[in-house]
């Protein structure tokens, strides 16, 4: 190999089972021995219990969790912080309840019943919500004031370029649609829903009526009616697009670079007899809005700006303003985290980014503003919270995954991936639960 070359990380491929080194034991004495000093110096005063094979229990009480292999834990946490944690429960070395994982090698499909899983991710997305909202402190100050030394940087392959940002969201969103529909309501919207309020407890038939009531709070705000020309920027499933078109009497053109979401979009669109006022299409709202200057008189877009990348955030926004009308108004959904965080942690390789959204950047309010003020002419009219309502749907999400353990698992996606997408939720709701994200609508105009 010559000098200078650098070698590709092998991807996971989560649909075909295929998880790269995933089960390799770390090699980290070094790193596992500081990883479990700062661990139990950390959970001392959470309430939170992590209980190791002895029978050692750390923390002041609480969600619980089991470190099963205390030896590949300390070791993953040590080398690979947050990464490791979550490649932690994907390999079962860190579980909780009584969801006690296949062997690597095995055959069967792993643990199914809905009420085993329920209680097991509902202790991890407990245990979550409770460091979630401590992140900041776990971590003694003068190792987090070396934090750009060790933590990993995303990868200049997952840059969100016009060919870049395809590769990134076929990676997530073309796993198959027949999977996201275990555990999305039946409008298939794969964004936060608006409870108003919240039930107690919510059930998964609550679900439905708060997603149309999100899609229409952001038509609202890109004040979409009758004969509205509206370009959405992330199709998704087409549910934005159906409502606008049949529920408004707008004309919509949405854009996606996802083909099943195109595919399985056209069809349901199709099914609602709206496929003469709706133009799905795979396209780049980069090369869209060159060739549609001022074709729209109101644009959308839900939780796609995080697929956009902090460097391209002036291209979104000028993008939008180019293919808006004067005067028109932008519907933006959008997660969030606070803007020091965001300071903080920008570029950083996380776990979501290698398993989830390859490429994915949060943004803040003052991010979107200052883009705003600094590539555009658009300003912030009208603003709603979501976080909390994002947190019950996350939760309801998580439940209704399994609930249909079974049939993802008839998918062919093996229990590593469950655990995976289990993790990958439960992060989420922690999140949002905790305060440390939020989701906000805007009215950009």
């Amino acid at each position: 190999m010559s000098v200078g070359t650098v070698m590709r990380q092998a991807l996971p491929q989560p649909s075909r089972g295929v998880w790269p080194g995933l089960h390799v034991a770390p090699q980290a004495r070094v790193h596992a021995a500081a990883a479990r000093a700062i661990t139990r110096r950390a959970v001392g005063k959470l309430r939170i219990t992590l209980r190791l094979p002895d029978g050692t229990a750390w923390g002041a009480g609480g969600p619980a969790l089991a470190i099963v292999r205390p030896d590949r834990f300390f070791a993953r946490l040590g080398r690979d912080g947050l990464i490791g944690l979550g490649e932690a429960w994907m390999t079962g070395e860190l579980t909780a309840g009584r969801w006690h994982p296949q062997p690597v090698g095995s055959d069967g499909p792993g643990e199914l019943d809905p009420e085993v899983l329920d209680e097991s991710t509902d202790a991890l997305a407990g245990a979550l919500t409770v460091l979630a909202g401590r992140l900041t402190e776990l971590v003694p100050r003068p190792l987090q004031a070396l934090r750009r030394w060790w933590q990993r940087r995303q990868p200049d392959s997952e840059r969100n370029t016009v060919t870049g940002a395809q590769d990134n969201i076929h990676r997530h969103y073309d796993l198959s649609n027949d999977m996201f529909a275990t555990f999305l309501d039946r409008t298939m919207t794969y964004s936060s829903a608006w409870f108003d309020p919240a039930p107690c407890p919510a059930r998964f038939e609550d679900l439905e009526p708060a997603q149309l009531r999100k899609i229409d709070g952001i038509l609202d705000l890109a004040r979409v009616r009758q004969g509205t020309r509206l370009v959405e920027i992330g199709s998704g499933w087409g549910a934005l697009a159906i409502r606008a078109a049949g529920d408004r009497g707008a004309s919509v053109t949405t854009l996606t670079l996802s083909q099943e979401q195109r595919d399985l979009a056209r069809k349901r669109i199709a099914a609602a007899g709206l496929g003469g006022r709706i133009d799905v299409r795979l396209e780049d709202y980069r090369v869209h809005a060159a060739a549609n200057r001022a074709a729209y008189d109101a644009a959308a877009s839900v939780e796609m700006i995080e697929a956009v990348g902090r460097q391209y955030w002036p291209d979104y926004f000028s993008s939008v303003q180019t293919m808006l009308r004067p005067g028109s108004r932008f519907g933006l959904q959008a997660i969030t985290v606070d803007h020091a965080q965001l300071l903080a942690t920008s570029g950083s390789y996380t776990w979501i980014h290698k398993y989830i959204f390859p490429g994915g950047q949060l943004t803040s309010l003052p991010g979107i503003q200052a883009a705003l003020a600094a590539h555009t002419r658009l300003q912030v009219q009208e603003s709603r919270r979501l976080g909390e309502s994002y947190a019950t749907t996350l939760q309801l999400w998580r439940h209704r995954f399994n609930a249909n353990a079974r049939r993802v698992a008839e998918l062919g996606f093996d229990e590593t991936f469950r655990r995976m997408w289990t993790f990958y939720l439960a992060y989420s709701e922690a999140g949002f639960a905790s305060g440390y994200l939020d989701d906000y609508q805007l009215s950009i105009g």
